[in-house]
């Protein structure tokens, strides 16, 4: 009884953060498709817009996928709004930029920034593209999967999460395997943005976290101001804590993220 409460206030929450209409959309969207697509009346990519105030633009969301729960996550629950008190943000990079929703919150939080959003899968690209145009120059994305080094990558939609749109993952070629997509490091993005420092570190890379914190790591790290991370097991909680073990850092959480502020190297 409390847990059936406890939903019902977490809707009436949402419904007055969203305002009506977008909380229509929000709550519906996936059931109207559905009931449509049994009547042959909605196409199968059906996108809807949504508009809060934590983005400077609409959003879209596309029906009966991820988007919903990613949307939920950043621009409802605010887990990124821990955040929003950080100075002097100009350059944001979001590895797992997904379809755009946390770029889109720090472009809007941070007017001085700009952002480089990478992301492996073609169609979440497709997504993050539409969502960030309004941006215009401010947003920099670049369709590619985050690793320690360059190598030929495999995207796999099927292993995670019962193959989620925001649960993507990656892994590098075998022997005789086509590549789906480049991988790029941050030493690379930092030295392309031509920026002396990354001011705002976001990961949400589906444990390819391992990855990035296992190796190569030393070139860039130093030169993070602020991190935030999501850190999708033990393992990964381990290997990243160990890269960070000489700096020294602010830790808080906010819902899945894990926040090191002021990152620096220790004394």
């Amino acid at each position: 009884m409390k847990q059936k409460i406890r939903r019902i206030q977490r809707q009436i929450e949402k419904v007055s953060y969203l305002g009506l209409r977008n909380a229509a959309v929000y709550l519906c969207a996936d059931r109207w498709h559905r009931g449509l697509a049994k009547l042959g009346l909605t196409t199968r990519n059906k996108v809807y817009l949504l508009r809060v105030r934590s983005s400077a633009w609409p959003l879209q969301l596309r029906a009966n996928t991820s988007d919903k729960q990613a949307f939920c996550m950043i621009h409802v629950d605010l887990e990124y709004e821990p955040l929003d008190d950080l100075d002097d943000i100009r350059l944001v990079v979001d590895c797992g930029a997904n379809v755009g929703y946390a770029s889109a919150y720090f472009l809007s939080h941070f007017p001085q920034a700009r952002v480089i959003a990478v992301e492996p899968d073609d169609q979440n690209f497709e997504a993050l593209r539409r969502n960030m145009q309004p941006y215009g120059g401010r947003a920099s994305l670049r369709h590619a999967g985050v690793w320690s080094h360059p190598a030929d990558l495999v995207v796999c939609r099927d292993t995670h999460q019962a193959g989620a749109e925001w649960a993507i993952q990656v892994r590098e070629c075998r022997d005789g395997e086509a590549a789906d997509v480049q991988a790029t490091d941050l030493t690379t993005l930092l030295a392309e943005s031509g920026a002396d420092a990354i001011d705002l570190l976001k990961i949400d890379i589906e444990r390819s976290e391992l990855e990035v914190f296992a190796r190569n790591f030393e070139p860039w790290l130093g030169r993070v101001r602020n991190l935030v991370i999501e850190l999708h097991d033990e393992e990964c909680r381990r290997v990243f804590f160990q890269a960070l073990s000489s700096y020294t850092y602010d830790l808080s959480e906010s819902g899945e993220l894990t926040i090191c502020r002021n990152l620096r190297p220790a004394a």
